[in-house]
């Protein structure tokens, strides 16, 4: 019996404004803007497919997966109904629309498809009440670069109409191949529903030494680890890879349900939102713990008692013992990228292993850029984003099972290896304060007058008091970046500072704290506005050198130096982020002045601190 033909429809509609992608193609807003507003969504899927040359659209293969948050199931269909109708050949979705970020970067590179699009908004809420996104990737498997988002956003202030097949429907629980025909179309229109897990597994498996980390997990001296899904798209991969692959007990993974509102709490790997994980760790059974967002490209790492390590010490870390990974024993290390408010803890490895660093704008496609033209093998962000070569996205389980790696290597706690890594390359202290929603408008003014302001000649060598110091400012700039690669310039992202301390050392309590390269404190506050999310970052980060001073070291045994010296450090770690905004205040205090932040948004203090 033939099937009768899916008709192909041509819908009038009008342009919106608002719909400039930012990020690398994507586009996130409140999700009631997506259902509310007439064609919200076809809209902007229409001017992402219409970026696509229609030669190279005709035929071709792309990727769709969600991180299961509310709006995905209807959107999905959009986007299937609107792919055929725009002479996409064949869509690859996950099970249930399921599939992290990662994982659509590893299909588009494995199959070589045209590139994918991505429902999610990240680590932002979910839920009705919540954000949704669409993200668009590209053939190489990574973010749009802005060239594709400037052409999408000119396509989408335009539209006028959209093409879509309004009665194919799709299965997206049946594991296989479903063809449809389409009114003239020579060629059937195809959807493959894949495992959501399958081909990032067998990536991970070339990448890795699962047995080293099986053993690590199970053998005689394993460790008992605790990870937080926090019920986003990671549940089936944590399970699947971490528990039934690597033998990690089913109990060691919580919240591995994704849920479309995610439980209730933002997906946001920190200590504000991963507070479950936290005070599992807190109590000392558990040797490791992370957690991951909702989309699976971000992580958080904590040790034992919940040790915390930031995001920059993490990078750092990785980069220092990327030679108990064998793909890079076998790759080789060619340089590392960082985003420019990540701290210069990573800089500090790349001196001693010879590689270059490259510091890059906020967003993945810089980094793309620079691996594509085999710059950089590994690269990270301060938002806890980090990954490398192997595919074009951060990621967060790679990151993990990195971290895995090293301590089943190492045979030492995450804490000590921390510790470690403080020895060879001293400390990089770092804080991040978040100022999540603010009125848009705000934003861009308090953006606005800062970079007048560090623009401003009579600005340089101002002074300002905090307690007994005085800092002045030695240096303003609003980051540029040139890229090495196809020499693009992006300009106006960063507005940052240097502040220059009349004072050589630090002391705090019974530690000596000493700058590394120079005698005089180089302090470096970074104000980094994220207009796409109506967010406000501020990154404050110090580079400093810990030696561990005992008085009257000379008269007891090596023995009880260090038990006293683990005692009084352990009364430090149980605050470590007091401790870091202890030794940051100046810097603090002085960013929140110049940005009068406080004042001109009505808050008393950031949504989150890192």
């Amino acid at each position: 019996m033939e099937r009768t033909p899916i008709p192909v429809l041509t819908v009038q509609t009008a342009p919106y404004e608002d719909q400039r992608p930012t990020g690398g193609g994507g586009l996130r807003r409140p999700t009631a803007l997506f259902e509310s507003q007439r064609n919200y969504l076809p809209n902007f899927v229409q001017s992402l497919l219409s970026s696509v040359d229609l030669r190279d659209r005709q035929g071709c293969t792309m990727v769709v997966g969600s991180d299961g948050r509310y709006f995905s199931k209807t959107a999905i269909e959009i986007v299937v109904q609107m792919a055929a109708a725009n002479g996409i050949g064949r869509l690859v979705i996950g099970q249930n629309g399921i599939l992290s970020t990662p994982a659509v970067s590893c299909i588009i590179r494995k199959i070589k498809a045209a590139g994918g699009i991505i429902l999610t908004a990240s680590h932002s809420p979910g839920g009705p009440g919540g954000e949704f996104g669409v993200k668009f990737e590209v053939a190489n498997g990574g973010p749009a670069p802005d060239i594709v988002s400037d052409k999408i956003y000119q396509i989408s202030k335009t539209l006028e109409e959209y093409a879509i097949c309004p009665d194919l429907r799709v299965d997206l629980s049946r594991l296989g191949r479903q063809e449809f025909d389409l009114e003239n179309k020579f060629k059937p229109f195809r959807v493959e529903i894949v495992d959501s897990v399958d081909i990032y597994l067998n990536l991970l498996r070339s990448i890795f030494d699962f047995n080293a980390i099986r053993n690590l997990l199970t053998g005689p001296n394993q460790i008992k680890i605790r990870i937080d899904a926090m019920n986003g798209v990671m549940g089936p991969y944590v399970r699947r890879i971490l528990c039934d692959e690597l033998g990690a007990p089913a109990n060691s993974a919580i919240n591995c349900i994704p849920l479309e509102d995610f439980g209730g709490q933002p997906p946001d790997p920190n200590l504000t939102y991963a507070t479950t994980l936290l005070e599992a760790m807190r109590g000392g059974e558990y040797g490791f713990g992370a957690a991951f967002d909702a989309d699976g490209d971000r992580y958080m790492i904590l040790g034992q008692n919940g040790f915390f390590v930031n995001a920059s010490d993490s990078l750092a870390i990785i980069a220092a013992n990327l030679s108990c990974i064998p793909y890079f024993c076998q790759m080789g290390v060619r340089g590392f990228g960082r985003s420019m408010p990540t701290s210069t803890a990573l800089d500090k490895v790349a001196k001693i292993m010879k590689v270059p660093v490259y510091e890059t704008p906020t967003g993945w496609r810089y980094f793309s850029n620079l691996m594509d033209s085999g710059r950089c093998s590994l690269c990270g962000e301060e938002s806890f984003g980090t990954g490398s070569d192997h595919l074009r996205e951060k990621d967060g389980l790679w990151a993990v099972l990195v971290w895995l790696s090293i301590l089943a290597a190492r045979r030492q706690s995450v804490e000590e290896i921390v510790r470690d890594h403080w020895t060879k390359f001293g400390r990089h202290y770092y804080c991040r304060f978040d100022y999540e929603a603010l009125e848009p408008r705000t934003a861009y003014f308090i953006m606005r007058d800062l970079e007048a302001l560090t623009t401003d000649k009579s600005f340089s060598h101002q002074q300002f008091a905090v307690g007994n110091n005085i800092y002045s400012v030695e240096r303003t700039d609003s980051f540029e970046y040139i890229d090495p690669v196809d020499g693009t310039v992006t300009k106006r992202q960063v507005c940052h500072l240097d502040t220059l301390s009349k004072l050589d050392k630090i002391q705090t309590g019974s530690f000596m704290y000493k700058y590394q390269e120079r005698s005089d404190p180089l302090c470096r506050v970074a104000l980094n506005c994220l207009t796409c999310k109506s967010n406000m970052s501020f990154n404050s980060m110090v580079v400093l050198l810990l030696q561990d001073k005992c008085p009257g070291n000379n008269v007891i045994n090596s023995a009880e130096f260090l038990l006293l010296m683990r005692l009084m450090e352990q009364l430090v770690f149980e605050a470590y982020i007091e401790l870091g905004k202890a030794v940051l205040s100046p810097l603090i205090a002085i960013a929140l002045k110049i940005s009068q932040i406080h004042e001109r948004t009505g808050r008393k203090g950031p949504t989150v601190i890192t």
